[in-house]
């Protein structure tokens, strides 16, 4: 497991952490249509906080993109790096998933973030933010919606729907288990919103959530419970 420092010059307030993503925003690429689906890796990135700790920990899971076997693993913890503001989580997460990402043995191939990418209100979720620092193919598969709006897909697997913001569409609300509620997919870096749906289908063989979600989600929180029981 990693330890992860705070970055010197992290953004302290709102207002620099905005300045960041405003910054950073242009440099989302959204022509290329990133990697086949079940070619290579596919790595799963998450985390769990204990916020009485002021502790975050990070995990990152790569598997098989053809068997969805584990390949490798890796866990960081760190400090918290930033207060909750609804719209600047990834400044909160960032450096520890960078950390457990950079600890990984291989190639990462293309994240999967439990989060946003452009479905989000400044275009720049977790995903986006990730893709832009590291250079991936990233895509943000989430659990609810966010603040947008969409018609209910089909209910059958494989049902979509966009995901809109006014008339812009920002992802879609993909039906990933029969009459199961939808997740909601996104476009993060170098990747399509057609390729990111693919993905998460190939992901999703058995559950509502990708399999790369699901292994970092169980993961992060075992690091995190490591670290909670440990003196201080």
């Amino acid at each position: 497991m990693t330890t992860v420092s705070i970055p010197a010059g992290w953004p302290a307030t709102e207002e620099e952490a905005r300045a960041v993503q405003d910054g950073l925003r242009k440099r989302v690429v959204l022509d290329e249509p990133g990697p086949p689906p079940g070619s290579g890796h596919v790595t799963g990135v998450d985390v769990a906080y204990d916020d009485e700790r002021d502790v975050v920990a990070a995990a990152a899971v790569v598997l098989d993109a053809a068997t969805l076997e584990v390949v490798a693993e890796a866990t960081a913890v760190g400090r918290i790096s930033f207060p909750y503001v609804p719209g600047l989580l990834a400044f909160r997460e960032i450096p520890t998933v960078l950390a457990a990402l950079d600890a990984l043995p291989c190639p990462p191939g293309l994240v999967v973030c439990d989060g946003y990418g452009l479905a989000h209100p400044r275009r720049f979720g977790l995903a986006s933010h990730l893709g832009v620092l590291t250079g991936l193919p990233t895509i943000g598969v989430a659990k609810n919606p966010f603040t947008f709006t969409y018609d209910d897909p089909g209910p059958e697997r494989g049902a979509a729907a966009p995901l809109l913001a006014g008339a812009e569409e920002v992802g879609r609300a993909l039906r990933t288990r029969d009459t199961v509620k939808p997740v909601f997919v996104s476009v993060g870096h170098r990747t399509s919103l057609d390729n990111a749906c693919a993905h998460t289908l190939a992901l999703t063989p058995e559950y509502r959530l990708p399999e790369t979600t699901r292994r970092a989600d169980s993961l992060c929180r075992q690091a995190l419970k490591r670290v909670s029981a440990g003196p201080g």
